[in-house]
């Protein structure tokens, strides 16, 4: 499977198309755009989010809700339209970059001082195609009963370190929470920390956890290190903007224990039926997040998203005028204050699309019908022999 994106923040609109996606998996338009919005969602947005009412255009390989094999586009429409492929704009030139973003990177990447010409494709906008990509991934891995949810576990210097029993509970849990978090007490801290950081003109950025269930045994593989599903994810989650750091299962925890402290004893039971991952092994703990020698082990998968604040400050920092050189403060453009939750809705697409193209590695891509029969026997095969 292969994926693309076009579009610009302030274009006509986001465009992905999915190449390599099975013929045969119901589609539903409405479902995508319940993950737009929730990619919209969480406290600390900003007024972009007021502005935009994303909704998903499904213009190629699908037919009656049902994918044709053939490349799947999907276009988004922007509302905030300020640039045109054929016609010019009204637009001054930018020439001073803001300190942590592509502006001044791309600029000279591209030998080009109009810092607009970067920010415009580098900007954050571009996920919406993602999550678009991600939530059809997601429609075709319910089908062999893998589920994808995130929630947030720090904002600033706020943590939490509640942890959910599985992935209802995250559900149940972050229901009617501002800022997708299962500890109530510790998200009234993070919303304060928010406002202040609101007050100050500042960002702050945060860590969100994402829980992929239901993932059999040996999806990935240690014979290239390519293939490994976790080298997958950790690429999938830093290509997210403003993404910094990336964790799975244990993380860098597992550089403070020992081996004895740390990894994860295994146990058989007789009574196969009882787990999920169709064979009597069974761990009672997941330090290594469900992945072992880059091949998932039937456990959750977790992973933990670490976010830097958005880079566009309203207070701003110093900076340099690309045309004469000059000291200056960097522009303000519109920003949230915080994203970490959309953050996580992002992750949990990118996650899905990892997890589906490694899926569709093991048990083939063509048809929705070839992979489940593909799929049944080797559970069957599974549970036979161990």
């Amino acid at each position: 499977m292969r994926i693309i994106t076009a579009g610009e923040s302030h274009g006509q609109g986001n465009v992905s198309v999915i190449e390599g996606f099975p013929k045969g998996i119901k589609i539903e338009s409405e479902i995508i755009d319940i993950e737009l919005k929730r990619r919209m969602s969480g406290f600390g947005r900003g007024k972009r989010m007021a502005i935009e009412d994303d909704k998903a255009e499904i213009l190629a390989g699908v037919r009656n809700k049902i994918t044709l094999g053939s490349p799947i586009a999907v276009f988004i429409k922007n509302k905030d339209l300020k640039i045109f492929a054929e016609q010019k704009d009204e637009l001054p030139h930018l020439v001073i970059p803001r300190p942590s973003h592509a502006d001044l990177s791309g600029a000279m990447k591209y030998g080009d001082k109009d810092v607009r010409n970067m920010l415009e494709r580098a900007s954050a906008r571009e996920t919406a195609a993602r999550v678009s990509v991600g939530s059809i991934c997601k429609q075709f891995l319910l089908n062999f009963g893998i589920r994808i949810r995130s929630y947030v576990t720090d904002v600033g210097a706020i943590s939490s370190d509640k942890k959910p029993l599985d992935y209802e509970d995250i559900l149940n849990k972050t229901r009617d929470s501002k800022l997708n978090c299962i500890d109530k007490n510790k998200e009234k801290a993070m919303i304060k920390e928010i406002e202040n950081a609101e007050k100050e003109k500042d960002a702050i950025g945060g860590i969100a956890e994402i829980w992929i269930d239901g993932v059999c045994p040996g999806v990935g593989s240690f014979m290239h290190f390519d293939t490994r599903l976790d080298a997958k994810l950790s690429f999938y989650l830093m290509s997210i903007p403003a993404v910094k750091g990336v964790e799975v299962g244990l993380g860098f925890e597992y550089a403070k224990k020992r081996g004895s402290q740390s990894h994860d004893s295994i146990y058989y039971t007789k009574n196969k039926e009882s787990r999920k991952n169709q064979t009597g092994f069974y761990r009672k703990t997941n330090n290594s997040g469900g992945i072992e020698g880059g091949i998932s082990t039937g456990e959750p998968i977790i992973l933990r998203a670490a976010m830097k604040p958005i880079a566009t400050l309203r207070k701003p920092l110093d900076s340099v005028n690309l045309k004469n050189m000059a000291k200056v403060k960097a522009i303000v453009e519109r920003s949230d204050t915080c994203a970490i939750v959309a953050c996580g809705v992002i992750a949990e697409s990118m996650a899905a699309i990892a997890i589906t193209e490694s899926f569709l590695d093991k048990f083939g891509c063509d048809s929705f019908k070839e992979i489940q029969c593909n799929y049944k026997n080797y559970i069957k095969n599974l549970s036979k022999h161990f």
